[in-house]
């Protein structure tokens, strides 16, 4: 039968390789098991698989005998290896229950430590190590941790009694309890338990054990995990792994610490040690903020200025030891490490491992240097780098020149910029985001439930926390500029107002955060643009170098062209024509056209038009030099030009001379029930061809005059909206040639073009075979695709497509990942049948999927010719379209 447990550490085998595979045993068993192999200190324990956290779930929340039969042997392998049996009164064995999925997943999980302690057992512990203050503190963290965890009970109701406890005994800190204080308030925490539960705090250990993994087990669909899960395009079905393994104690005095730690610098990507630890303490207490833990190394602490000796200062040998670690583990996972780990005592543990999460600009060092350092080689760092946290790199930050008034500066947590109103909840955040407000997320600290909120936000501040606290992670893993244990903050929940420094400001003020350098700003500062060279570009000429599709850009003005011809971009994928009607000068032209009774009167409004249009692709062709220009007709139906307001039609009325009310009528005539399967895209080109006349004219009269201007030779891409039929196609692709013949003519001169279609119906593409006989090239329009194909309005989607994505029924939201099942049947079926009929047919996509790193995967495993994506998407496309085609090739 498959095995649901597997031990490691001391005596256990190490030669399966279910043990070490991440899907099995989740990220942090899998490390752990390697970790044990190669002979670095690790307490023993054992580790339930990913499968069975499935299968509890599914089963509806019961365990297996099988497991429980497993478990007891397990606890057997860790008892039989540290000499102590879990229960017993007199020496007894404490474990830790922690959740590892198989990708991390920071703060969304449930972890439990010092689980088995109860009345009896504290005192044995105390009795072991001749140490009652560590037991009692270690009782009181448990019952905290499991009450809060596994009971469902309000942690702040534990804090609460914790903090009027030693501000009655006039203590400014935790360590300064002594023993009798710790047994004191388990009494109290008992008390609460009760009160709260209905019932005491359970006693029985294989109670707490079995409650401590049920806990892990549904920590996979808390409402947190579910929201980091959407928001990172994790399957529902993977399910998390639980680690049980012998407590080693960082809380016992001097000569103990905990810490995280890292290989190299998360933010920078510097090779240099980066962690913070805390004497005394256990884990929770450095990642949770509750107390500000000290800098790991003599350097750090004294740049930073601080008063506390570093680790290195501190406890030297151990010190010595846990770099030795660093060094053998970034050799062996050939990656940068995220390490925990506990002295006990003057002894180094080993807890976790795991590649750690980073920032953008320190991807890009790191994969860069260690190339540099013969450590990968440029496949590896081409895949390594995850394409969509580039865009942590290509937007504006402070302008270093610019004025700023400082309010207070806190810990540099995660670089960038961010300005935005001060929200002092994550539901705040979230709701005024969603109006298209920028805001700031002001928290004392951070916890996983506030996950929505980080996301809504722009950037985040806590009062709390180190660098390696849940809003650093969480934010460096976003990208989200973070400024951390910032203690000149006070926050005020009941009047909403906040003091900074020695300012009083309330929520909705404007603040700026510079997650570089820690400070915290009155107001908006400006901000630069970034400067992509360095690291950047260097992945990028690997990545360009191992790419087989094109990278094209969705921009229809020269600023957008410009900005995606800096990002890389070998074309237009996508050139909306429509965009250009809404300029306030030509808007009336455009109503004017619309409203005409007859033929005459649409071609007087078009000529006023064609100019404006002339000029605008003579200027997109100029910025782009020669590289092909795909332009789409006009596509949306025109009711969508008419006027909507009062004030608008009066301003239409008495430039057209015609009455009001008959415009309002005529605007009315034109209303549509269902647009978007209404009067647009082709059809308007049918019914009406003097609209396509006039832009094909248009195109055609802009490439000959910047041919002409001398340079590289101007090739448009004419493209046909929303075809259904060939028929359709062969008429306005007649159209467009007699047009072009035309301006041949009357210039005397001629380019170069490709005449094509847009692939956004079902009908298009299943029909594919014949319409490319009329078309050179195909663009795929997949978000009209998905629409159309899942019946599904993208813009009303919003309002249920969270319940899918969150059930399973849509593993990813599909107007952002492409429905690769249903819609990218319908994509390969276009392509087969297009190639079938004109071999040379190019093939795109310039839909929202362009830039998608996983929609780009799909796009190289059907063939096309080049993906297009928005102007700041571009290098995200580059390096995602270079990893599918390495990994096609694996």
């Amino acid at each position: 039968m498959t095995k649901t447990v597997y031990t490691f550490g001391g005596d256990a085998p190490h030669d399966d390789p279910r043990q070490r595979d991440k899907t099995v045993t989740g990220g942090k068993g899998a490390n752990l098991a390697e970790m044990a192999s190669i002979g670095l200190p690790v307490p023993p324990g054992f580790t339930i698989t990913t499968e069975e956290s499935v299968s509890y779930l599914n089963r509806g929340e019961a365990f297996s005998d099988k497991l429980r039969g497993d478990v007891a042997e397990a606890l057997a392998h860790i008892e039989r290896n540290v000499g102590k049996r879990f229960g017993d009164s007199a020496d007894p064995l404490l474990v830790s229950v922690r959740s590892g999925a198989r990708v991390s997943m920071p703060g969304m999980m449930d972890t439990v430590l010092n689980l088995g302690l109860n009345d009896e057992t504290v005192e044995g512990l105390a009795a072991t190590f001749e140490d009652a203050r560590f037991a009692w503190d270690s009782y009181r963290r448990f019952i905290q941790m499991y009450s809060d965890v596994v009971l469902g009970l309000d942690h702040g109701a534990f804090e609460e009694a914790l903090e009027i406890a030693k501000e009655d005994r006039g203590y400014f800190t935790d360590t300064e309890m002594s023993a009798d204080d710790w047994r004191e308030i388990v009494g109290e925490f008992k008390q609460i338990v009760a009160a709260e539960r209905g019932k005491p705090f359970p006693q029985d250990v294989n109670e707490q054990l079995w409650g401590a993994i049920a806990a892990v087990f549904e920590s996979w669909d808390a409402e947190r995990a579910k929201v980091y899960r959407r928001l990172n395009g994790i399957p529902g079905d993977w399910g998390t792994a639980v680690n049980v393994q012998a407590m080693v104690f960082g809380n016992m005095g001097d000569t103990s610490a905990t810490g995280v730690a890292f290989t190299r610098d998360p933010s920078t990507g510097e090779r240099t040690y980066y962690g913070e630890w805390l004497v005394n303490a256990q884990g929770e207490d450095v990642v949770a903020g509750i107390r500000t833990p000290q800098y790991l190394t003599k350097a750090r602490r004294e740049a930073a200025g601080a008063d506390l000796p570093s680790m290195e200062e501190a406890m030297p040998e151990a010190y010595e030891e846990l770099a030795r670690v660093f060094d053998l583990l970034e050799n062996h996972y050939k990656d940068m490490q995220d390490i925990e780990f506990t002295v006990q005592q003057g002894t180094l543990w080993m807890l976790q491992t795991r590649n750690g999460k980073r920032t953008a600009k320190a991807a890009l060092k790191m994969a860069v240097d260690m190339v540099g350092e013969g450590l990968i080689d440029e496949k590896t760092a081409i895949l390594r780098v995850d394409p969509m946290a580039l865009d942590q790199l290509l937007h504006p930050t402070l302008d270093p020149d610019a004025p700023r008034d400082e309010l207070a500066t806190g810990l540099p947590a995660s670089p960038g910029a961010a300005s935005g109103k001060i929200v002092l909840d994550a539901d705040t955040a979230e709701l005024w985001a969603n109006r298209e407000e920028d805001v700031v997320l002001v928290r004392v600290e951070t916890s996983p439930e506030d996950i929505h909120g980080m996301h809504a936000a722009r950037g985040i501040l806590t009062a709390r926390g180190g660098m390696t606290s849940h809003a650093a992670v969480v934010a460096r893993g976003m990208g989200r500029p973070c400024v951390s244990g910032a203690s000149g903050v006070s926050i005020n929940l009941k009047d909403r107002t906040l003091r900074i420094g020695n300012r009083e400001l309330k929520e909705g003020d404007v603040i700026t955060l510079d997650g570089a350098t820690g400070q915290i700003m009155a107001g908006r500062v400006p901000t630069i643009e970034p400067e992509l060279a360095g690291d950047f570009g260097t992945l990028m000429e690997w990545a360009d170098k191992h790419r087989r599709m094109g990278v094209r850009t969705n921009a229809e003005t020269p600023e957008d062209c410009k900005t995606a011809r800096g990002f890389g971009a070998e074309g237009i994928g996508l050139c909306r024509t429509e965009h250009m009607f809404f300029d306030a000068s030509r808007i009336l032209a455009v109503r004017e056209m619309i409203l005409a009774d007859d033929e005459a009167g649409r071609r007087k409004a078009l000529e006023k038009l064609l100019p404006e249009q002339r000029s605008d692709f003579a200027e997109i062709f100029r910025t782009m030099h020669g590289l092909p220009c795909t332009i789409r007709l006009l596509d949306p139906p025109l009711h969508e030009f008419m006027p909507t307001r009062d004030e608008e039609f009066a301003e239409l009325s008495a430039s057209l001379d015609v009455d009001v009310d008959h415009l309002k009528r005529r605007a009315g005539e034109l209303h549509e029930f269902n647009p978007m399967l209404g009067h647009r895209g082709c059809r308007l080109g049918i019914t009406f061809p003097e609209i396509y006349e006039m832009q094909a004219r248009a195109i055609f009269e802009a490439a000959c005059d910047v041919t002409a201007e001398g340079g590289e030779p101007v090739v448009p891409e004419v493209m046909i909206p929303l075809v259904a039929t060939k028929k359709e196609l062969e008429i306005l692709r007649a159209l467009v040639v007699r047009t072009a013949e035309t301006v041949f003519e009357e210039k005397g001169a001629k380019v170069d073009y490709l005449s094509g279609t847009m692939i956004e119906l079902p009908r298009a593409a299943l029909m594919a075979g014949e319409i490319a006989e009329e078309a050179r090239f195909f663009s795929f329009g997949t978000n009209d695709l998905t629409q159309t194909a899942l019946g599904v309005s993208r813009d009303d989607a919003g309002r249920f497509l969270s319940p899918y994505v969150d059930k399973g029924i849509y593993a990813r939201d599909p107007f952002v990942s492409l429905d690769v099942d249903g819609v990218g049947q319908l994509v390969e079926i276009a392509v087969e049948r297009g190639r079938a009929t004109r071999p040379d047919i190019k093939l795109g996509i310039c839909g929202e999927h362009g830039g998608d790193p996983e929609s780009i995967a799909f796009c190289e495993r059907v063939g096309l010719d080049y993906v297009s994506a928005s102007p700041y998407r571009v290098p995200i496309a580059r390096l995602a379209a270079a990893q599918a085609a390495l990994r096609s090739g694996e």
